[in-house]
């Protein structure tokens, strides 16, 4: 092995076009001048046996051949060049996913166990705030839909459920006036004249609540013509055509409508109580 060693390292090797005899004969020439000048004495027959094995290439590296096992070595190799980056990636995808879990996932899943806390709760505000049967019974029913909901891991619905019921509850708490609106450039009435029945109108005083810092307040109002619950500070209250002229009469007067008030809301009702002949019924725009 040293000698074939020695023939690589030195370029000891001679042009191809040379016979093989004469190239056997170089070479054993050049090796007994390389150890003989190192002082070390090396035996023919240990001179031939190397060239032989220069010539049938028994001590050349071969690499093994392409494979998962190479593959895999190569990888274990070359781990201090791409482990960093690998271990980089997987370090990020491992914080997103804690993150996730911590800021996404988590809080969503206490809400989702909160729910039948949240649906009863929101249910004993309204018991505590009325003694109106309709009212409470209207409340039960959402209370039992939103716990089948959460039984159901109809999640969505539940939440509705609360909202609400939380809903109602706030509007129990709230008081008003409700006044028929009297401003300059501002329509205090209005008619339409219904789809199903073009030979009739459908008569509106335009009203807003007032609450107890004589601000007005917004309410959810479903409109009877398209069937949407609006939030809106102002919005036409359907009355019957005597009530309406009469508040036309007032205006048309001074410009001041002076029966201004058609309903008062106290705590714990859910509906004012009218002064005027209406159906309760409202639209939302005009």
């Amino acid at each position: 092995m040293d000698v074939v060693d020695t023939l690589r390292h030195r370029e000891l090797m001679l042009d191809r076009e040379l016979e093989a005899d004469d190239r056997d004969r170089q070479l054993l020439t050049r090796l007994r001048e390389i150890y003989t000048s190192q002082g070390i004495e090396v035996s023919d027959a240990v001179l031939e046996q190397g060239v032989r094995a220069l010539r049938e290439e028994r001590f050349v590296y071969s690499g093994p051949a392409p494979g998962v096992g190479r593959s895999l070595a190569l990888l274990y190799v070359t781990r201090a060049r791409w482990g960093k980056w690998v271990g980089g990636t997987v370090a990020i995808f491992a914080i997103a996913a804690l993150s996730f879990q911590f800021f996404i996932r988590g809080p969503e899943l206490r809400a989702i166990a909160a729910l039948p806390n949240d649906i009863e709760g929101a249910y004993q505000g309204v018991v505590v705030s009325t003694q109106d049967p309709a009212v409470l019974k209207n409340a039960r029913t959402i209370h039992d839909n939103g716990e089948s909901a959460v039984e159901l891991r109809d999640y969505d619905t539940a939440r509705s459920a609360v909202a609400d019921l939380r809903s109602l509850g706030n509007l129990l708490q709230q008081t008003y006036e409700l006044r028929v609106v009297s401003r300059p450039g501002v329509r205090s009435g209005v008619w339409r004249v219904p789809q199903g029945n073009p030979g009739a109108r459908n008569y509106y005083l335009i009203v807003e609540a007032i609450g107890p810092n004589g601000a007005p307040l917004t309410l959810p109002i479903r409109s009877e013509e398209t069937g949407r619950t609006e939030l809106v500070q102002q919005w036409g209250l359907r009355v019957d055509q005597a009530t309406y002229n009469k508040v036309a009469a007032d205006k048309r007067d001074d410009g001041i409508i002076e029966q201004a008030v058609v309903g008062t809301k106290v705590r714990g009702e859910a509906e004012p109580e009218y002064s005027v002949a209406t159906t309760g019924a409202a639209i939302t725009k005009w």
